[in-house]
């Protein structure tokens, strides 16, 4: 583990519980994966975090109001965000109620989403001037737009399963080497 991926907190309850506050408190799983002062996992973290650290965040569970600041983050409304990654509303509803982690299903396609997000900021930071680029925003919109490589579909209907959301990251990464997109 390198020194950036180290814990900053160390976390005694496995399953995570609502601050009264209102903001999330991270389970003991994510602390592989630095937050950042706004309270959610930092994106480019996310995107360079090794394999099994995201692995165990998902089978542990991201904390269900993960979706609230991360579609508060991209500037999407979340009736937009979680119809796009298939996790219904209710059920999210009730587990922020709860304040029980996403299933293991729902965490990945989340993790997913930061991941993609990781990614764009790193392709900036890589090929030019990131500053006052919001790379969570830019992604939202990006996602819209019916790609050529994609058969024509708009990555958000794609989003909704690993296998999609590893074709829309192969579409940005030949973005950035000026491939075919």
């Amino acid at each position: 583990m390198t020194a950036k991926m180290q814990p900053r907190a160390t976390r005694k309850h496995s399953v995570p519980r609502a601050k009264p506050s209102g903001k999330t408190r991270l389970p003991p799983h994510a602390a592989a994966v630095p937050r950042q002062d706004t309270d959610i996992y930092s994106f480019i973290d996310v995107f360079r975090a090794e394999p099994l650290a995201r692995v165990r965040m998902i089978k542990a569970g991201l904390p269900a109001d993960y979706l609230d600041q991360l579609a508060r983050r991209m500037k999407m409304p979340k009736e937009r965000l979680l119809p796009t990654l298939g996790i219904a509303p209710a059920t999210v509803s009730r587990k922020v109620r709860q304040a029980l982690p996403l299933s293991s299903d729902d965490s990945e396609r989340a993790l997913g989403m930061a991941r993609l997000v990781g990614q764009v900021q790193a392709m900036v930071e890589e090929s030019g001037d990131p500053e006052g680029f919001d790379a969570a925003q830019w992604l939202a919109q990006w996602m819209e737009e019916p790609l050529p490589s994609l058969g024509g579909a708009r990555p958000s209907e794609l989003m909704d399963t690993s296998e999609g959301q590893a074709m829309v990251s192969n579409a940005l990464a030949r973005m950035q080497s000026g491939a075919y997109a």
